[in-house]
């Protein structure tokens, strides 16, 4: 943490990144991944002093579920979980090995099945995949609180 982003300025370029990731292998995995999402939100409330509302606290964790799950469904391999928090959102973001990106359906509440990249989009401010050389990188993003205000009134994000 040596690093200083310019002559004025001698914070330390990493000082305020609040992140976590992990590698998930195997369907078990998924609980631990929403396990790791819950731990995350709690330390960014105890140890960071941010709010976090419960519709955060259970939108991400039901984000975290519907994207590991699908990247363990669709994608041979591993897939890495990464939570950040980004200007008062989490960001979530999926990487799996499989370049494809998603079929995004139209709402049907007729069908059966298929509806976790609705229920990702309807809880989530924004949703993007992205290709990468391996693979394709989904991220998303949730409001901390209710009132983004709260989040930036006394806190530097």
């Amino acid at each position: 943490m040596g690093h200083t982003t310019g002559v004025a300025d001698r914070r330390p370029l990493m000082a305020d990144i609040m992140s976590v990731s992990g590698v998930f292998e195997g369907s078990e995995d998924i609980a631990v991944a929403r396990e790791l999402a819950r731990a995350f939100l709690a330390d960014v409330q105890a140890v960071h002093g941010l709010p976090v509302s419960e519709y955060a606290m259970g939108g991400v964790e039901l984000v975290v579920s519907e994207l590991v799950t699908n990247a363990r469904k669709y994608a041979p391999g591993p897939c890495m979980l990464t939570l950040e928090v980004v200007g008062g959102t989490v960001e979530v973001t999926v990487w799996d090995s499989n370049p494809t990106p998603p079929a995004v359906l139209a709402p049907d509440p007729t069908r059966v099945g298929q509806h976790g990249l609705e229920i990702v989009m309807a809880v989530s401010q924004s949703f993007a995949v992205h290709r990468e050389p391996v693979g394709k990188r989904i991220t998303t993003a949730i409001a901390l609180t209710d009132d983004p205000s709260v989040v930036a009134a006394g806190h530097r994000l």
